[in-house]
């Protein structure tokens, strides 16, 4: 799987645009780091993000997103791919997501239960799921309001860090070797194009 066929799917997962896809697909030159996102290397940041996104796809028939260091992947991510905006946002996710659980079960992330774990990520995604349709709403109006206005620039309004965390397991899982070989069906040199194949309910999605 190429890394636009990836981000192509992942968007589909998601149900929009993928958020640093440009820089992605052209190579990950973001041009500029926050001054702490090196902090994102830090072994306890790498274990709490293989944790979130091990929440968000864990183990089951197949490893989870903790087996394919999506931690890691994150973090490479952000620090290359990300504008120095999203960057920040990201950082200060960590931070909120803690926030959140301490507000929901008096604990920090990484001291809840799994079944808490998964109730707050819910919870998250929702909240996320709710901005973005706003953000995006917001943003209609605005140019709508100023259509036409040669000068007319739209006002920069952060994403939300949960839709980067959830974004960036799918990619980072599905383009791992686990997540193409374990989770999907992988051919390393495909064969000729056959339009007809018979799909089973339950069998596996294709890497390739």
């Amino acid at each position: 799987m190429n890394r636009r066929d990836a981000i192509g799917r992942v968007a589909l997962l998601m149900g929009g645009a993928v958020i640093g896809a440009e820089f992605f697909v052209s190579g990950c030159k973001s041009g500029g780091s926050a001054p702490k996102v090196a902090d994102l290397f830090l072994p306890d940041n790498v274990a709490f993000l293989d944790e979130v996104a091990d929440t968000i796809l864990p183990t089951t028939s197949s490893p989870g997103a903790k087996a394919a260091q999506v931690g890691h992947f994150m973090a490479v991510m952000v620090q290359d791919c990300y504008t120095t905006g999203d960057q920040e946002t990201f950082l200060e996710g960590i931070g909120k997501l803690n926030d959140a659980s301490d507000k929901k079960f008096s604990k920090k992330f990484m001291e809840l239960t799994p079944q808490q774990r998964t109730d707050l990520l819910v919870d998250l995604d929702k909240e996320q799921k709710e901005y973005t349709a706003k953000k995006n709403k917001d943003a209609e109006a605005d140019a709508a309001k100023h259509k036409g206005e040669k000068d007319y620039k739209a006002p920069e309004v952060p994403n939300h860090y949960f839709k980067m965390m959830k974004e960036l397991t799918l990619l980072g899982y599905f383009t791992s070797e686990i997540g193409a070989t374990k989770a999907l069906r992988y051919i390393a040199v495909p064969g000729h194009y056959d339009g007809n194949v018979p799909y089973k309910k339950g069998d596996k999605a294709w890497a390739t």
